[in-house]
């Protein structure tokens, strides 16, 4: 997730109003639920455990955890202000127990650094955008309904997809929906965009919508799904800096947990989910050379794998919860500490 403009620390309500009505327990289903909670349990039980959440969102995750775990202090991280207000509405009786913060996640060790916190027992990353900026068309990141080409995550942050669409080069566009999008297309794609950009500039959703069932062929549309699919996403992943901030936080996340400490990522594209298996299996491996026939003391693993590869929803999540349907889970637990210190 982005870390475009200033950013503020503390606790955090917003004084913007929402838009809609309903409570965030009305508007979210959290995915993978009880396979979170299970994975995270041991951590969040010890005596004292405090556990992150990176993507708050409308807290459904959250909620549960404190639920299950009344000695457990909760610190909240989200870069959108209606989400902290909803979720803080919907944790409020736990508010004794929960610190709700303004921040990208890769701001990890500043939160925590201001909390007074040195460790922390648990992590988790439920990754993607939230149910809360899908549903409200104002916010441009669905396809499905003509809206400005906005896509922030913060709304105060400075960039937004209308400005990806009419300033970047051709170069950069098409390498952005290549990477991001994973589109085949994109070079054709970028080029069709300059050529609308230069008539007038690009200002709402359903403009480019057009301009893509235009571009991509017909066969591809038969097969591929939706045509905007890949190219709001990578639009959304270039506004926000979502991979970047990922491969800053997770560092950040891993080093914090105290020996014992357990951590928990969902992601919902496969270039997430390969920086995190990249920095799982990096902490799951001895340091030992390998032409050495025993363990060196100290420099065995410093996780554990929780989970083998990637887990996915069970086909009756995905059929209730679609926003499931591209889930894919991975957890670890520290087991030895960069002291040398060893879970018991």
């Amino acid at each position: 997730m982005s870390k475009n403009g200033t950013r503020e620390g503390g606790t955090a309500v917003a004084d913007k109003p929402h838009e809609t009505g309903g409570s965030a327990r009305d508007k979210h289903v959290p995915v993978l639920l009880e396979r979170t909670l299970e994975l995270l349990a041991p951590a969040l039980s010890r005596d004292g455990a405090v556990v992150v959440d990176a993507t708050l969102g409308m807290g459904g995750h959250s909620e549960a955890m404190l639920a299950a775990h009344p000695g457990l202090t909760l610190v909240g991280l989200d870069r959108d202000p209606d989400a902290l207000r909803l979720a803080g509405e919907r944790l409020a009786p736990y508010a004794d127990r929960v610190h709700l913060v303004h921040a990208v996640y890769d701001e990890w060790d500043r939160v925590l650094d201001e909390l007074g916190l040195p460790a922390v027992d648990a992590a988790l990353f439920d990754l993607g955008v939230s149910s809360l900026q899908l549903d409200e068309a104002e916010r441009g990141f669905a396809y499905a309904q003509d809206a400005p080409l906005d896509m922030r995550m913060d709304p105060g942050a400075p960039r937004t997809a209308a400005d990806v669409l009419n300033t970047y080069a051709h170069e950069d566009l098409a390498r952005v929906l290549r990477v991001y999008g994973e589109e085949k297309f994109a070079g054709k794609i970028a080029s069709a965009i300059l050529r609308e950009r230069d008539k007038e500039p690009f200002s709402n959703s359903a403009r480019l919508v057009e301009l893509l069932y235009n571009t991509v062929p017909a066969a591809s549309r038969r097969t591929g799904g939706h045509p905007a699919k890949r190219t709001f996403q990578a639009l959304r992943i270039e506004v926000n800096a979502e991979l970047a901030v990922l491969e800053r936080a997770l560092p950040a996340a891993l080093e914090s947990l105290a020996v014992g400490g357990r951590i928990a990522v969902m992601s919902y594209h496969s270039l997430e989910d390969k920086i995190t298996k990249r920095e799982f299996a990096d902490r799951v491996k001895s340091r030992t050379p390998v032409d050495l026939p025993v363990e060196l003391p100290g420099h065995g693993p410093e996780f554990r794998l929780l989970t083998r590869g990637s887990e996915q929803a069970g086909e009756d999540e995905r059929e209730t919860n679609p926003r499931a349907a591209s889930v894919r889970l991975r957890a670890a637990e520290r087991i030895r500490g960069g002291n040398g210190e060893e879970a018991t």
